[in-house]
């Protein structure tokens, strides 16, 4: 098999042009849109809820503890196989995959708002239920936009297709991010959360716009309790026959430990140095925000030139060393230039690895099982490292301190270089792609 990353349109032009074209391809811009809904849920239970938290003096175990809410992504294969194989009365008529972005939009939503009412100073435990309502809101929300996305996008346009998903998801967290602080610091956090809720509506919008996917296979209908069973496990069977799925399975869960562990806590750090509300929109918004769209740009050409295993490979040693650069700005304190140093080189290096390890897990997919199969894939990819960071983040910093915490998780990023590396010398990586990466485009 060829590297997926090497096929298709690449190589028609070397002019800045030629290079900039694929992403604006309607499939990419679709993308685009559906990547700035998938985003922002994500913030709202992330650094924003973290730094909500913080200003009303939540310890830090407990903050760190709502990481957990997190994992309900991590558990949304469980339900993924609905979007696949359930039609929706009324709103079954747009298409399956329309009508689930209306509904999944619908109840983050709701969520949200329901997240904006309550008061953590107040009511922790409320919270926590609101935290974990837009959580699993959000990972529904997540199962449709994905399978939307990689149903939409050609075999050849999945590395720029999902650049412009992380260009869509960056804009969609940072933004919300960056709006929650404005607004919060002029009318209060109620009114912040109200205002990102409408952040649904790109990626309903676009489903409405697109229609169904042009590679969407329809499920079949299901007449008894063995063929809704069958709708259960045969995304999973389908997957785990392939040849190096264990290992595959076993990257997908090691891959990421050190950088979602790493990632959760940045805000604990920031508020512990003295960070103010502006420097950290500033720096960690701002700035952050167009490093992580350079290096999306990188991603999307270094997967085009590269291919799939040499990209993700490089993708996996940066996302790790770019820990080392909050270890250095613990050490180094209140330092407006070195939270901009590190907030540039880990946002280059995730921009980077979003793109590719995405593109990597969508060809994993198999085009009759697209909601399923992904869920699983993107569920695993963090599920470790959040668990790790609810349970213990909070108390190994208190212990051990920012620096060593930090180079804590440069080191657990090695095993998953370790495993993809001997992946791709052995062919498993190419035995174990699905039919996402590997049907031709049509003309």
């Amino acid at each position: 098999m060829n590297d997926v990353g090497a096929r298709g349109k690449t190589g028609e032009g070397s002019g800045l042009v030629e290079a900039l074209k694929p992403y604006v391809e309607r499939e990419s811009l679709a993308s685009f849109f559906l990547g700035i809904s998938s985003g922002f849920p994500f913030a709202m239970i992330g650094a924003t809820l973290t730094t909500r938290l913080a200003q009303d003096h939540i310890q830090k175990s407990t903050i760190t503890a709502f990481t957990l809410a997190f994992l309900v992504y991590n558990l949304k294969f469980l339900w993924s196989w609905l979007v696949d194989g359930v039609h929706l009365p009324v709103l079954g008529r747009l298409g399956q995959r329309v009508s689930w972005m209306i509904l999944a939009g619908a109840l983050v939503f709701l969520a949200v708002i329901n997240l904006a009412l309550v008061d953590p100073a107040k009511d922790i435990g409320a919270t926590v239920v609101a935290a974990v309502l837009v959580g699993a809101a959000g990972a529904t929300f997540d199962i449709v936009i994905d399978a939307f996305r990689i149903e939409t996008l050609k075999p050849y346009q999945l590395g720029t297709g999902s650049g412009m998903s992380q260009y869509g998801w960056r804009i969609g967290s940072a933004g919300a991010g960056g709006i929650a602080l404005f607004v919060a610091a002029r009318h209060g956090w109620t009114a912040a959360y109200i205002a990102c809720a409408f952040l649904v509506l790109p990626a309903v919008l676009t489903a409405l716009l697109m229609g169904e996917p042009a590679r969407h296979r329809e499920a079949t209908r299901r007449k008894g309790l063995g063929e809704v069973w069958d709708s259960i496990t045969g995304p999973f069977v389908e997957f785990f026959r392939r040849h190096g799925a264990l290992l595959v399975l076993a990257f997908i869960l090691v891959h990421k430990i050190g950088d979602t562990l790493a990632n959760l806590t940045f805000r604990l750090l920031f508020d512990d140095l003295g960070f103010t509300n502006d420097e950290i929109a500033l720096y960690d918004v701002g700035l952050g925000f167009w490093a992580y769209l350079i290096g999306v740009f990188i991603g999307g050409a270094a997967y085009s030139r590269l291919g799939l295993k040499r990209s993700v490979l490089f993708a996996l040693v940066l996302m790790g060393v770019s820990n080392l650069s909050f270890a250095a700005l613990a050490a180094a304190g209140h330092s407006n230039l070195g939270m901009a140093g590190a907030i540039g080189f880990e946002n280059i290096a995730s921009g980077y690895g979003g793109v590719v390890v995405v593109a990597y897990f969508s060809a994993l997919c198999d085009l009759r099982f697209t909601a399923a199969q992904y869920a699983l894939i993107s569920a695993g990819a963090s599920i470790v490292g959040r668990f790790v960071t609810g349970t213990t983040a909070g108390a190994m910093i208190e212990r051990f301190g920012y620096v060593n915490f930090y180079l804590l998780t440069t080191v657990l990023a090695l095993p998953g270089i370790v495993l993809f590396w001997w992946m791709s010398r052995t062919g498993l990586v190419d035995e174990a792609m699905g039919t996402a990466g590997e049907e031709p485009p049509k003309t």
